[in-house]
């Protein structure tokens, strides 16, 4: 690399300077803070860890997004976290060994060997919550609500909220008959919502008439409440599970809509973002031009057994930088003071009165002459008459 390239950063990797820098922090700060209103303790889980400890339970999906390393100390092969949902719930299960469920909540930087998008980030600023050891649809709906609440604090008004449960295409999926690669296939068609290659992957294969029937009307199971109307009588007939899998959707929606200022609920059957990864109720947050999803969250019961303790589990994880793409809040203005520089106890004593009850001072160094507003101060400390006074610069 020629030396005018070396500042050039991996594609996907970037830094962030101060003005941007600040946002986030202040984002950051304001989401950890509601999170512990809400009860959820902050846990930092290690950026690398070996790496059958890192992917366990996790999917093929995360393998193939993980930097890998070999460990100089023990010759073992080591992973740069990718996600930090697998580390929490390996708190939860190893360390923390409570009874009561466990609420906890994260923010740290994540690796990807590639975006999820073209153009975008392999090192997310990720954020997320998750709530351990209680099954019931009281423990989605609070993480739904925490995760409203989260896009209102990020002042993102205008998100669209999806909702829906892997339980119903895979109860359908199981009923058909499918082979693990045909269910993979069609999957793939839902999610594009190709019409046409879902009608004919389910023609080419013997199935039940009315088993093809429902599996194709996942498509037309999108709206508002009144879907959850239909899919009872489009899907009359379907295995048990799936029953049991809209009764769960309906008893989360109610859950959330019940509360003051809940916002409209969207529910799409044909919706399966971490299908192999999800086991329950699954949502998403979505912004008008922007054709993925900016927070995703679902029910993932079962990770914990891998580190040797079942739990239930439910969450929900965000880019705090993606966030702030469509956030409506205005920067902070930098403000301060500049103090001049010198060796007087009484101007030191002044700085270090005034940074104590919360001003940002900056202290000039010798001989520098730079503009007041270089230093993003909008007031000086001078003397006047044997005391140092703050005025605004002229």
């Amino acid at each position: 690399m020629s030396t005018k390239d070396r500042w050039l950063l991996p594609e996907g990797i970037e830094e962030i300077l101060p003005v941007e820098a600040r946002r986030v922090e202040d984002l950051r700060r304001k989401l950890l803070d509601m999170f512990e209103r809400w009860g959820y303790e902050l846990v930092m889980p290690p950026l690398i860890e070996y790496l059958d400890s890192l992917l366990t339970g996790a999917g093929q999906e995360l393998d193939i997004q993980t930097f890998k390393l070999t460990d100089q100390l023990t010759g073992r092969l080591m992973g740069v976290r990718p996600d930090m949902t697998p580390q929490t719930a390996r708190i939860d299960a190893h360390y923390l060994k409570r009874t009561a469920p466990v609420r906890l909540c994260y923010t740290g930087s994540v690796l990807r060997t590639r975006p999820d998008e073209f153009g975008g980030s392999r090192e997310p600023l990720q954020l997320g919550a998750e709530l351990f050891g209680y099954p019931g649809p009281e423990a989605d709906a609070e993480i739904l609500r925490l995760m409203i609440e989260s896009l209102r604090t990020a002042e993102i008004h205008d998100a669209h909220l999806d909702l829906g449960h892997v339980g119903v295409f895979r109860g359908l999926a199981a009923q058909a008959t499918l082979t693990d690669e045909q269910e993979k296939e069609l999957f793939e068609a839902l999610q594009r919502k190709a019409r046409n290659e879902v009608k004919a992957l389910l023609d080419s294969h013997d199935a039940p008439s009315a088993s093809k029937r429902m599996l194709a009307g996942l498509l037309d199971l999108s709206g508002g409440q009144e879907v959850l109307t239909q899919a009872d009588a489009m899907l009359r007939g379907a295995p048990q599970g799936v029953a049991r899998a809209l009764n769960e959707l309906q008893a989360v929606a109610e859950l959330v809509t019940r509360q003051a200022g809940a916002p409209e609920l969207n529910f799409d059957l044909a919706e399966l973002s971490g299908y192999h990864y999800y086991t329950g109720v699954v949502f998403s947050a979505f912004v008008p031009g922007y054709g993925r999803a900016i927070a995703r969250g679902g029910r993932y019961d079962g990770i914990g057994r891998f580190f040797g303790r079942d739990r239930a589990a439910t969450g929900f994880g965000a880019d705090l930088r993606e966030w702030l793409r469509f956030s409506a809040a205005s920067p902070r203005p930098i403000t301060g003071i500049l103090a001049p520089d010198g060796a007087d106890s009484s101007l030191h004593a002044e700085i270090a009165r005034l940074r104590a009850s919360g001003e940002r001072v900056v202290m000039r160094l010798a001989g520098d002459k730079s503009p007041v507003a270089d230093f993003g101060c909008d007031r000086e400390l001078v003397k006047q008459n044997s005391r140092w006074v703050v005025q605004p610069v002229k």
